[in-house]
């Protein structure tokens, strides 16, 4: 990882992808494949476990195993050797049964499949912990009242919790589909060397199934060595969340910003500061979550662009795929931990919101104004009559409520008393604010129970939970 890439998607998931865990999966792999092999009757008992025991990282050259895959072509070539002759030095029997009717994208891949699952994992935790932060505070400011903008640009009055619900509703649809497409997509690779696991004769099925079962992963029946459609669908989930989280980050270092001043990140020492200015407070968990959104599309064009492999195995384009495929999981996991804790302890003036509604003089109120004058007089000529104030007020003649009230006195036979105090009744913040936190409050249970039926479900072992 290069020092630009560190600081925006730092992530335990690194880890995860990294060259000691991705051959410890591997190692995994060829150990649960020995002994599923002696379940079947494939090779004897007493060789599986001689394999087995050898599958442990422990003893096995790292370095010299990864500079040897760059002329093999791969990084299982290498380690099969140093797996056999490690079985060779103890059992030169069980040597013989090492990898046995497997190949080295079985192995690759299964591995990645594994690491793929820890990394979803950590998403989902932290995804839930982000979608529980964003109900509370759609509960807590339903009725919060906040400029909504449109196309940049003050329109009406909403609320607080009417924004997180916009914010978290996508999340947990996310969330959903990753956990659906997961069970699918985070399958065991077992082919052999072209696919029809023609080593293995009548005892292929069962040996797959019972690989599958000791590794907790699907078995579709079949190998998926050029057959990328599930295991791309789960990369596009990825991506679809981290645009998701994109949008979320953007509304709120839009609302940070020092002229707006609704929202702020929490502080903490040496966050979000400048080398030149003391006073600022740089919104880093927005920038993390921008960036991966940013990247997301291309990464996953990159990835798309790999499934075109030729025939029975890919030349270059897996390679890439493998390449390409954990920078994904790193800054989507970066993302979604980052804002989750920056709304785990968000900062919301309220105060600042109010005022930025009172700032605009009442003109965001103009098209209730219509609404309320129409009833009386006719859409074309209220619309034609707020027009006129509303142009009056943006010219520095007095807000949106003092132009009309001089206007129903030079004019009492169009807005009579009784109408004037109706439509004096739309300037009230409280009253525009009420549609808001109605649909929050209609909105809310049922994001809840799916999030709670989220949870409920976490011990799905193909899923993204622990097995």
């Amino acid at each position: 990882m290069n020092a630009f890439e560190r600081f925006v998607s730092e992530s335990p998931v690194a880890e995860l992808f990294g060259a000691q865990a991705i051959l410890t999966a591997m190692l995994g792999f060829e150990a649960a494949l020995a002994r599923a092999q002696a379940s079947c009757g494939l090779i004897p008992a007493e060789a599986a476990e001689v394999i087995a025991s050898a599958c442990k990282l422990e003893g096995f050259d790292v370095e010299a195993i990864l500079r040897r895959s760059g002329d093999a072509g791969s990084l299982a070539i290498p380690l099969v050797q140093a797996l056999t002759a490690k079985v060779q030095a103890v059992s030169p029997d069980a040597a013989r049964h090492v990898h046995w009717g497997s190949t080295s994208q079985d192995v690759i891949d299964t591995a990645l499949v594994l690491q793929t699952r820890k990394a979803l994992r950590l998403i989902d935790e932290e995804l839930a912990g982000l979608i529980a932060a964003l109900l509370r505070i759609a509960e807590a400011h339903a009725a919060t009242p906040v400029l909504a903008r449109t196309m940049m640009q003050a329109a009406q009055v909403t609320s607080l919790g009417w924004k997180a619900i916009g914010w978290v509703s996508p999340l947990i649809r996310c969330r959903e589909h990753l956990h659906t497409q997961a069970r699918q997509s985070l399958a065991l690779q077992l082919g052999g060397a072209i696919g029809t696991l023609a080593a293995y004769g009548p005892a292929a099925q069962p040996l797959a199934r019972a690989l599958a079962q000791s590794l907790s992963l699907h078995w579709s029946g079949c190998n998926w060595h050029t057959q990328r459609d599930e295991w791309m669908r789960l990369a596009a989930e990825i991506a679809v969340l981290t645009g998701a989280l994109g949008k979320l980050a953007t509304d709120l270092a839009l609302m940070a910003q020092t002229e707006v001043g609704e929202l702020a990140e929490p502080t903490a020492p040496g966050r979000g500061t400048s080398t030149a200015l003391p006073h600022k407070r740089n919104p880093v968990a927005a920038m993390i979550a921008l960036a991966a959104a940013h990247r997301a599309p291309g990464r996953v064009a990159n990835l798309f662009a790999a499934m075109t492999a030729e025939h029975e195995r890919g030349l270059g384009n897996w390679q890439a795929e493998l390449a390409e495929w954990p920078g994904l999981f790193i800054s989507a996991e970066a993302s979604v931990r980052n804002l989750r804790l920056a709304f785990e302890g968000l900062e919301i003036h309220a105060g600042r919101m109010r005022a930025n509604i009172g700032a605009l003089q009442g003109l965001i109120f103009a098209e209730e104004l219509v609404h309320c004058l129409a009833r009386e007089m006719g859409r074309p000529k209220a619309r034609a009559w707020v027009d006129r104030l509303c142009a009056e007020a943006l010219d520095g003649r007095g807000s949106l409520p003092e132009r009309l009230a001089e206007a129903a006195q030079c004019e009492p036979e169009l807005v009579g008393p009784a109408l004037l105090e109706q439509a004096m009744a739309v300037f009230s913040v409280e009253r525009a604010v009420e549609p808001a936190r109605d649909r929050v409050r209609e909105a809310l249970p049922g994001l809840r129970e799916r999030h709670e039926a989220l949870w409920a479900g976490a011990g799905d072992t193909r899923g993204v939970s622990p097995a």
